[in-house]
């Protein structure tokens, strides 16, 4: 059988994992595969970078939690397509995943995925979810 947890457990641990990673950590847009886990090195090249808001997401309910404030960068890196994101807080990397437009389906969706030099990088939607509801 599958953990099952209440909502309120889960609500925990999703707040658990903002307290742990900390406020206004960097988010950064990167081209090409997501790390194997995120003690693995950066891959990939790096889009664009932002320093989120010192409280970046919403308190959890229901099981999930979203972004909070503005995530923007107002002038991305380098060229190329986004497919992974990494959040730091130094150089610690503690969460990752796929990067998508919004309607994708990725775990970060961004207004668009084709970045080019000096261009504005806007997060469209990201939700933490915990299962074993």
């Amino acid at each position: 059988m599958a953990l099952q947890a209440s909502t309120a457990v889960r609500n925990a641990m999703l707040d658990a994992i903002e307290a742990t990673v900390g406020a206004s950590p960097t988010l950064e847009i990167r081209s090409g595969v997501v790390p194997a886990t995120t003690g693995t090195a950066d891959s990939g090249t790096l889009l664009a970078s932002m320093v989120l808001p010192a409280d970046w997401l919403a308190n959890a309910a229901t099981g999930s939690k979203g972004l909070l404030g503005t995530w923007r960068d107002a002038s991305a890196d380098a060229s190329g397509t986004a497919a992974h994101y990494r959040i730091k807080q130094g150089v610690t990397t503690h969460l990752q995943g796929t990067v998508t437009a919004t309607g994708g389906g990725g775990d970060l969706t961004l207004d668009n995925t084709s970045i080019a030099v000096g261009q504005a990088v806007s997060i469209t939607a990201y939700t933490l979810a915990q299962s074993g509801a």
